[in-house]
């Protein structure tokens, strides 16, 4: 898939996620076999661009490229002066962010709350690609509800204002994230652009991206929850996309491997004390599928030191799998 000058091989996307996708999750994703790793959702607002959380979410140091920073808000203005301020920091693909269905973003009419209103939808769309000399790129919903499925006029909207690559998550504002994702809507957009369109919605598997790909014709496929513990889908993907075949699932080695690495870059990344209370989520997930994860969740989430905890995951996953009783 080609992102104006960027290829993007192979064409599966890491999707935006606060409070997960960054520096160390991308990068570990990337390493994993994704072709492009979007940033967290990063404010219009100027006043928050120095606040540490706005800080690390622009932190690009060492991240193979393209960089891709998506950014979230509903004035144009605010949104061109973002999508400069974020290029200047070493962003090389802009985001749109029209697809978050958090209450906290569509409070204030941003995410996808801007389905509601196409004439703005084109009017954010304009100005952010006329400011900056970058790719923009946009994500969107389906629609705000299921009686306002307008995907396919905000995606003409998208590419008539020159936006370079669009991704559909197969379900309404309204929807949040219940119920399974649809991807008709993808197809019908497909169809209907000559720029590339990422899917995104219940991609948790190499058997259903490649048919998901198939139904829709899409470019690629974008993943964000089923990633989640999982940074090996991605290598697991692409290689059955390339070759058909399903490769095995990764030995308690490997995963241990992983996650130790992931720790490892998360201290550095947030400092030790930080760096543990982010780890907790990632350790859970990475552990739900193993024998005896809930008791050691219980006793890992209380740990406070970035050496105990550490250990302690290296411990569990040194351990043979507990075995059931017959």
């Amino acid at each position: 898939m080609q992102i104006g000058p960027f290829l993007i091989d192979p064409p599966l996307v890491l999707a935006p996620m606060a409070g997960v996708t960054d520096r160390p999750f991308r990068q570990l994703c990337r390493h994993l076999g994704a072709g492009l790793a979007v940033s967290e959702m990063t404010t219009s607002d100027a006043s928050l661009w120095h606040t540490d959380k706005s800080r690390l979410r622009r932190d690009h140091a060492g991240e193979p490229g393209p960089i891709s920073v998506q950014i979230a808000g509903y004035d144009p203005q605010q949104m061109a002066d973002a999508a400069r301020f974020n290029v200047e920091h070493g962003a090389q693909i802009i985001d749109i962010n029209m697809g978050c269905p958090a209450k906290k973003v569509c409070r204030v009419d941003a995410g996808s709350a801007l389905l509601r209103d196409e004439g703005l939808v084109a009017r954010i769309c304009q100005t952010v690609v006329r400011a900056v000399n970058v790719p923009v790129t946009l994500k969107i919903r389906t629609g705000y509800s299921p009686t306002q499925r307008n995907g396919l006029r905000i995606a003409r909207i998208a590419e008539d204002c020159g936006i370079r690559a669009l991704a559909v998550h197969g379900r309404t504002r309204d929807q949040q994230f219940t119920g399974n994702a649809e991807h008709d809507t993808c197809a019908a957009i497909k169809q209907a652009l000559r720029i590339p369109v990422i899917v995104n919605g219940d991609i948790d598997s190499p058997q259903r991206a490649r048919a998901i790909l198939q139904a829709t014709g899409a470019d690629a496929v974008m993943i964000g929850r089923a990633a989640q513990g999982r940074p090996w889908l991605f290598r697991e993907i692409g290689h059955y996309l390339r070759t058909g075949e399903l490769l095995a699932a990764p030995t308690r080695f490997e995963v241990r491997r992983w996650l130790l690495e992931h720790l490892d870059a998360l201290y550095a990344f947030y400092g030790e004390g930080r760096g543990v209370r982010v780890a907790r989520k990632h350790i859970q997930w990475y552990c739900r599928d193993h024998p005896g994860s809930e008791v050691f969740w219980q006793a890992v989430n209380r740990l406070t030191d970035a050496a105990d905890q550490r250990a302690a995951v290296a411990a569990f996953f040194e351990a043979p799998a507990p075995q059931c009783a017959a």
